[in-house]
């Protein structure tokens, strides 16, 4: 069975700092806890899974503040929906950012952000208790709790979708977050690079799956301007981020995968595609 390592929401620097004495240096995927996902054979941890890994290296608040993208006000729906979906991955994706910089104004603004895109999405009634709860927990700031509610409202998110028969969209919300991570980690790898850091980019097999997605979209979904760009995107990252086992992704690589996902994370918030 075929696995990679399914960043879904965000993809983060493990080793690109120093880590501490018992840290690990890999992500190990297969002694991920019982939650993670199977999805056609892609292994897709559930964030808070991720980032309980990442809480046994040396990493400080500081080096998630270099990597955030801050929210001023609430984030509104821009374009349609699949741009609003692609949207609220990465609005989602910088929630976890924020609760890694220990930046309680931003999963505020962060929880206010996924109502206002969720009620677009009509899947308001579905995550209002969960962003109510993401600022009450940011507020006391317990960060555990922040993340664990950021998990659910991911889930529940694609589940009201799914309800809706919006499956589609669903997907456009996981790739929208894995376009917002791998552009942080790419940032913080980039200015510190590590063959083990730029490994975490590997990932053939996730990257093939959301090509599948986006080439099953509905025709209407796919003529997206904002959809199009993301399926060109992904197009011009597989050759960088899938390599052959054993190949490094080359200091190269890393700047140019950050490069298309900054861009792509561009067009996901512009007013006019």
């Amino acid at each position: 069975m075929k696995k990679a390592l399914a960043l879904a929401l965000v993809a983060l620097p493990v080793s690109v700092f120093a880590a501490t004495p018992d840290a690990p240096h890999h992500i190990d995927v297969t002694k991920l806890p019982d939650q993670a996902r199977l999805i056609d054979n892609v292994v897709v941890p559930v964030p808070s899974e991720i980032f309980g890994v990442l809480d046994k290296l040396g990493l400080r608040p500081g080096d998630w503040v270099a990597v955030q993208r801050p929210i001023s006000g609430v984030i509104h729906p821009t374009g349609e929906q699949p741009q609003i979906a692609l949207l609220l991955g990465t609005v989602i994706a910088e929630g976890f950012v924020a609760v890694e910089a220990r930046d309680s104004a931003q999963v505020k603004q962060v929880g206010k952000s996924v109502l206002s895109l969720s009620t677009a999405l009509d899947v308001n009634d579905a995550i209002k208790p969960r962003a109510l709860a993401i600022t009450q927990a940011a507020d006391k700031k317990d960060w555990a709790k922040v993340r664990e509610e950021l998990d659910h409202a991911l889930e529940d998110v694609k589940k009201a979708m799914i309800r809706l028969n919006s499956e589609s969209l669903s997907q456009l919300v996981s790739l929208g977050g894995w376009i917002r991570g791998t552009e942080a980690l790419t940032a913080v790898v980039g200015n510190n690079y590590t063959k083990d850091g730029a490994e975490l980019l590997h990932q053939p097999v996730l990257l093939e799956y959301f090509k599948t997605r986006l080439d099953g979209l509905k025709p209407k979904e796919k003529s997206n301007p904002v959809v199009t760009r993301v399926q060109n995107g992904v197009r011009d990252i597989r050759p960088l981020i899938g390599l052959a086992d054993g190949v490094d992704v080359s200091e190269k690589s890393v700047r140019e995968i950050n490069g298309i996902t900054s861009d792509l994370v561009k067009s996901i918030n512009s007013k006019v595609p």
